[in-house]
């Protein structure tokens, strides 16, 4: 990396935009803040839909089912 400080090396993104590392790494950190303030609720909702990628494509390579939490919808009676 002759004379080029690493965060600012250009990184190649999505739509061959480019983007520097440390702009990378703060747009991250930005997002993970971001992502801390969600309601506990929304967290479960991100993370069922993760289950249901992760079988999806368990499934497409084993065969095999992995397990999605079932949540009770908030219209039922507690």
């Amino acid at each position: 990396m002759r004379g080029k400080k690493v965060s600012q090396m250009k990184i190649l993104i999505r739509d061959n935009k480019k983007i520097t590392r440390k702009k990378l790494f703060e747009n991250k950190e930005k997002f993970h803040k971001e992502q801390a303030k969600l309601p506990f609720e929304e967290k479960i909702k991100i993370l069922i839909r993760l289950q249901e990628i992760a079988n999806s494509i368990h499934k497409s390579t084993s065969g095999g089912k992995l397990g999605v939490w079932k949540i009770p919808s908030k219209s039922r009676s507690k």
